[in-house]
């Protein structure tokens, strides 16, 4: 073999991979079964010992000072004697174990060489104890079974060896890495974090504990939020981590790139209370002093590692048990580093773990040994050796029942791998301190809660946590809003209560109180509107709130119709009396206005039923962008809105808006129509058209402003609950103060305004007449004066008589079944008034007549009658000629003066039947249309 071993040499010098190629060749059983023939021929190869005899343990690992990982061999070594001592003290077992250490210098090729010649070269190892770089530990671990040989490493952490499909013979007492992994999900699930990141270092280590980990999560429904990995800087992947909103990280990275790491956070504000990074913990003390390569200062990395947690095995039990040496582990720890000064070498983290592996071994060999015993006495001709493969499946079942209780706590192993102790560390000022383990055995976790901190008063939210809020209508608005409303509600219902006491009022029944009662029935309807417009989610259920979306829809548009429907009715029946060119007598009675006003109210319920039928009001929600808690706390405030919406809302809202605005419209050419009409109890179009204007502009602005505050539900009600108010009122006040005013100071105005327009008219005139007379014939201005004395009061008279005949027409307007006459007594009196009104209205010579007919008869009195006429019947002297003829003389030429010269009407001398139409000049050349107006009255 001495050849074998040189051209191996020769080998590694010029290609390594030939060297690793011809040492697994000889890893196949029968290549060991040559080396041991050749080898071991004078050697005894059985497993049974004699008592007291010494048993020799296989340990690979580095002990060349330059090689990596050598620290931890040094600090080994004196654990392994001492555990060594201790069983020999015990007297349990029947042999000695002794240690032959063999250096891998933590090199494959050296490791296999190193291997090889302790099989080929050294005395009979029942087992081999080792093992701490991964990559000689696994080439090593992947050839066990064919040497029908079991592993014990005490250092071995990389998941890779945890596949025993591939090193079934492989168990280590250090828990892997991927034991910290349970823990960790326990730790999250003890705060509630539900949705972690990750962030790795591209590297085969991290990468298999990063995808066990992820599995781990995926079976306790952790949501993972993101994974990321880098080689060399870690910013970008950092901030991928913030942009996710990712607030708990596990990270897995060396030390070396720890530091960048936290660099990065710390530029990128990702530490602190809202913050929670969970890394590895077997870094080396002050790890950010040394490994320091980037430009943040310590006093940054400190500040952005400020409460991070570490996970990591637990080096040796806190519990003062005395294990299976008879010794405490702070016992142990003692005589440990009392050995580590004899010997001037540090300390090893995995000191513990080697102390109890010497004991895992010492109790496996001494259980193979006691059934190989037993079976060699049932079967004297069977000889046990190391070779055997029943002996070789024998120890790999006795080392999975192993359990004892050791100096790193409870040794037991699962699968191959060790059951172990993870603790939790934290960072706090400037220093790891424990918080709490996990025992993987019991799957517990302990935490010492008052040892943690955090750095705000509570643990960090796993998530930017949402909280949605409604924004809902303050209920202080809501309540102001709706005392005013109830306001103008009350003011409708005395305007209701008034229009009700009065309708039989001259002036209340000439303006139609049923179509005033529909007024304000509609303006009730429009202020019971803003209620509903006030309710939202926070009031009602959602299922209430789409019931509320088509009834406050439905009650405000049948409001509106029913107002100004009303309203416009009103205006359209002055309009078809007072504009009709033929002068027909119309009779247009309250129930035709009703019949009117349920037309267009017929209108909307036709449109709002299809309305509710093909595309009904549905409750919609609309969530905006997220918003700062104004507590400070750690969460956002996303702010949303209920809307009441459906498919084509456009649609239907335009159809609504252009019925509304051609009523309006309507409403607006009646009211400009009869503008001159100037009877106050029956013409409303200056109110009416000022209530268009005023309710038009503020709709137009109402809707603008809500429509651009949308997204602000206190502005919007109170945009839209101000515009129905002030609608409404205005509305109502314009219809119903100046009734009211009139009815308190003086009824009879409604009738006297236009007549005082005429009478002064009329003064006018006659003040221009007196005038040109007088420059004609300066001498007989004091007669002049007193006939225009004479002609005002005359004047006066012919107004009163024009009062009362204006009150009968209207009469016979709303209930022309009944016809009331005119006093008898009044007969002489107008036929003497109008006698004289045509002779004052003649010229000078006229005039002069007139004075001598004064004159003549100065007894004449107003009320006289002829006493041949009393004696007769009430029939028969209404009927008489002579009556009628005086009715004709009567009506006609007062109708003429009371309402054709506001207009460019002509004298009664023009249709007088008791004058001929050519005795008044200055009327000759009358216009035709003027003629067909006074013959039609």
């Amino acid at each position: 073999m001495a050849p074998a071993r040189r051209d191996c040499s020769g080998w590694e010098m010029f290609l390594p991979a030939g060297c690793l190629l011809l040492s697994a060749l000889l890893f196949h059983p029968g290549v060991a079964k040559v080396c041991n023939d050749r080898t071991k021929h004078g050697q005894d190869n059985s497993w049974f010992t004699r008592d007291g005899e010494n048993l020799p343990i296989m340990v690979l690992m580095p002990m060349n000072e330059s090689a990596l990982m050598s620290s931890i061999s040094q600090g080994i070594e004196p654990a392994v004697q001492l555990a060594i001592q201790h069983i020999r003290e015990s007297r349990n077992y029947r042999f000695s174990l002794i240690t032959k250490i063999y250096d891998t210098e933590c090199d494959n090729a050296k490791g296999l060489r190193a291997f090889f010649d302790a099989i080929c070269y050294g005395p009979k190892h029942l087992m081999i104890f080792g093992g701490v770089c991964p990559s000689v530990t696994s080439i090593i671990a992947e050839s066990l079974e064919g040497w029908n040989l079991v592993q014990l490493s005490f250092a071995a952490t990389t998941p890779v060896l945890a596949d025993k499909k591939k090193y079934p013979n492989f168990f280590r007492t250090v828990p892997s890495d991927n034991a910290v992994n349970p823990a960790v999900v326990k730790f999250l699930n003890y705060y509630n974090w539900s949705r972690v990141g990750t962030l790795t270092q591209d590297v085969q280590r991290f990468s298999e504990v990063r995808n066990d980990l992820t599995n781990e999560l995926e079976k306790a429904d952790i949501q993972i939020a993101d994974t990321e990995s880098f080689s060399n800087d870690p910013c970008v992947n950092v901030k991928k981590l913030k942009d996710n909103d990712v607030r708990i990280i596990i990270g897995q990275f060396d030390e070396h790139l720890a530091s960048k790491v936290f660099c990065c956070a710390y530029n990128l504000n990702m530490y602190g209370s809202k913050y929670q990074w969970i890394i590895p913990g077997w870094y080396q003390r002050h790890w950010w002093e040394q490994a320091n390569s980037t430009n943040c200062t310590s006093k940054k990395l400190l500040t952005a590692m400020e409460g991070y947690i570490s996970v990591d095995f637990e080096p040796l039990s806190s519990r003062p048990v005395k294990g299976i040496s008879g010794r405490t582990p702070k016992e142990y720890e003692k005589e440990y580093y009392r050995e580590l000064q004899q010997k001037g070498v540090e300390a090893s983290k995995f000191h513990g773990f080697a102390y109890d592996g010497i004991w895992v071994i010492a109790k496996t060999l001494t259980r193979v040994m006691e059934v190989l015993r037993t079976k060699q006495g049932q079967n004297m001709y069977h000889n046990f050796t190391v070779d055997d493969r029943e002996v070789g499946k024998m120890v790999l079942d006795v080392m999975n029942e192993t359990n004892f209780y050791g100096v790193t706590g409870q040794v037991m192993f699962r699968n191959g791998e060790r059951m172990g102790t993870i603790k939790f560390n934290q960072f706090q000022d400037g220093q790891e301190v424990k918080v709490g383990e996990y025992n993987a055995i019991a799957d517990v976790l302990e935490l010492q809660n008052t040892s943690i901190k955090f750095q705000g008063v509570e643990p960090p939210k796993d998530r930017t946590f949402v909280r949605l809020q409604r924004r809902h209508i303050n209920v202080p608005l809501y309540s102001i809003l709706s005392t005013i409303t109830i306001l103008g509600m009350l003011m409708a219902g005395a305007f209701l209560f008034f229009n009700i006491k009065n309708r039989n009022h001259r002036l209340i029944k000439m303006s139609s109180p049923y179509m005033n009662n529909l007024i304000i029935l509609g303006g009730m309807l429009s202020y019971a509107s803003i209620f509903l417009f006030g309710l939202d989610g926070g009031f009602v259920s959602d299922k209430e709130f789409e019931t509320l979306c088509t009834v406050r829809t439905w009650i405000l548009i049948v409001g509106y119709t029913t107002a100004f429907g009303a309203m416009f009715a009103k205006t359209w029946r002055v309009h078809a009396i007072f504009k009709n060119v033929k002068m027909k007598k119309k009779i247009i009675k309250d129930q035709k206005l009703l019949i009117i006003v349920g037309g267009m109210l017929l209108i909307d319920l036709c449109i709002l039923i299809c309305w509710q039928i093909v595309d009904p009001l549905r409750r919609t929600v609309e969530e905006y962008s997220l918003e700062a808690d104004p507590q400070g706390r750690d969460i956002a405030i996303r702010p949303f809105l209920e809307h009441c919406e459906n498919t084509h809302m456009t649609i239907w809202l335009g159809i609504v808006y252009a019925y509304k605005g051609l009523l309006m419209l309507f409403g607006c050419f009646l009211a400009w129509e009869t503008r001159n009409v100037s009877i106050p109890a029956l013409n409303d179009s200056k109110y009416i058209g000022m209530s268009v204007y005023n309710v038009g502009i503020m709709c137009i602005i109402g809707a603008a402003v809500s429509f651009l505050t949308r997204d602000q539900p206190n502005v919007q009600f109170c945009i839209v609950a101000l515009v129905i108010i002030f609608c409404s009122t205005i509305t109502l006040c314009l219809v119903f103060v100046p009734k009211l005013i009139t009815m308190r100071t003086n009824p009879d105005a409604a009738t006297q305004n236009r007549r005082l327009k005429f009478t002064q008219n009329q003064k006018k005139e006659d003040s221009k007449t007196s005038t040109s007379v007088t420059s004609v014939n300066q001498t007989n201005t004091s007669r002049l004066d007193g006939l225009q004395t004479d002609n005002h009061r005359l004047r006066m008279r012919i107004t009163e008589l024009d009062k009362e005949l204006e009150e009968v027409t209207m009469q016979l307007q709303d209930t022309p079944e009944k016809t009331p006459y005119i006093k008898q007594n009044h007969y002489p009196d107008a036929n003497n008034i109008l006698s004289i009104r045509n002779f004052t209205d003649g010229k000078d010579g006229e005039k002069s007549i007139l004075k001598n007919h004064l004159e003549q008869k100065p007894q004449a009195q107003w009320g006289s009658m002829d006493p041949s006429r009393i004696s007769r019947g009430p029939l028969e002297d209404i009927n008489s000629p002579e009556h009628i003829q005086r009715r004709l003389s009567l009506q006609l030429p007062i109708l003429h003066h009371a309402y054709l010269p506001s207009i460019g009407g002509v004298d009664a001398s023009c249709t007088s039947p008791n004058g001929s139409p050519g005795s008044s000049p200055r009327h000759r050349h009358m216009p035709p249309s003027y003629r067909v107006m006074v013959s039609g009255l």
